[in-house]
C-alpha cells in the first residue's frame, strides 16, 4: 500500500466522520498521533477539544445549547505509562482501566461494539502508541455493524511493528457522507507523515470539509525523550 498525501486521502470527502491517524515523523525522531471530528448536527458541532492532563476531552461549546451528551462528550485521549490511547468515545476509559489491570487493548475492545446510534451504528475507532527502548509501535482497531445490521459486530485488529518513518495510517468512521452514513471499509489508508508538527497539522485542518469540521488534535511524541509536543485547533473560538 503506497501511501497518499493528506490531501488525496481526505480533500474529497465531505464526511469521513471522526478519524485517527498514527504514524512516524520523515526524519524518525517522532511518533505522530492526530485526531479529528467532524459534526453534521448543531449537537455535533456544538464542541471544542480542551486539555485534561496529559490527554484531551471534548467539551461543549455553548453549553446552553447541549442537548444529549452520551455520545460526543468523552476523553478522546489518554495516557497509561508508556501507551497513549487515541479513540472516538468512551472506550478510551474502558482501554485505559484494562491496561491498568494489566490486560490487553484487545481485551478492552472486545467488550464494546459500535454505538447505539441507529440507523448510522457509528463504528467505534481506536488506536494505542506504545514507546519503549528509543523506538515504538502501534494498533489501530474499529468495531462496526455487519452492513447496518445491528445483531452483528465485526471487530477488526490492526498491528504495526517497527513504523517507516514518514509514514502513517489513517482510519475514519464514515466512508462518505450519506444516509445513513455508511461505515468506513477496508484497512487503515497509508498516508504521507513528511512534515513538522505545525504544517502537518495545518495540512490536515485545511484539507477537512470546511462545513463539517469541529475540532484536531496533532501530538508528536521525541522517541528520544518521551517529550510531547501538542496541538489543538478548534473551529469554534
Amino acid at each position: 500500500m503506497n501511501p497518499v498525501s493528506i490531501s488525496e486521502a481526505l480533500k474529497n470527502n465531505s464526511y469521513p466522520g471522526r478519524g485517527i491517524i498514527i504514524g512516524k515523523s520523515d526524519d524518525g525522531k517522532y511518533a505522530v498521533c492526530a485526531y479529528f471530528i467532524m459534526g453534521r448536527s448543531e449537537n455535533s458541532r456544538n464542541r471544542i477539544f480542551v486539555e485534561d492532563g496529559r490527554g484531551i476531552k471534548t467539551k461543549a461549546f455553548d453549553p446552553s445549547k447541549l442537548v444529549d451528551p452520551s455520545l460526543i462528550i468523552y476523553s478522546p485521549v489518554r495516557v497509561f505509562e508508556n501507551k497513549t490511547i487515541v479513540t472516538n468515545g468512551d472506550q478510551t476509559d474502558t482501554i485505559y482501566d484494562f491496561l491498568a489491570s494489566q490486560k490487553s487493548f484487545e481485551d478492552a475492545l472486545r467488550t464494546r461494539e459500535f454505538e447505539p446510534d441507529s440507523p448510522n451504528f457509528t463504528p467505534r475507532i481506536s488506536g494505542i502508541i506504545s514507546l519503549g527502548n528509543g523506538g515504538f509501535s502501534y494498533k489501530l482497531s474499529i468495531l462496526k455493524s455487519a452492513n447496518g445490521n445491528d445483531l452483528s459486530c465485526e471487530r477488526f485488529f490492526y498491528e504495526y511493528e517497527s513504523p517507516i518513518s514518514g509514514e502513517g495510517r489513517l482510519i475514519h468512521t464514515y466512508k462518505h457522507d450519506g444516509n445513513p452514513i455508511p461505515s468506513f471499509e477496508g484497512e487503515p489508508k497509508a498516508v504521507k507523515l513528511d512534515k513538522d508538527i505545525d504544517a502537518f497539522a495545518n495540512e490536515l485542518w485545511e484539507n477537512l470539509d470546511t462545513e463539517n469540521k469541529v475540532s484536531l488534535f496533532v501530538r508528536y511524541i521525541c522517541l528520544e525523550t518521551g517529550k510531547e509536543e501538542t496541538r489543538i485547533i478548534n473551529k469554534n473560538v
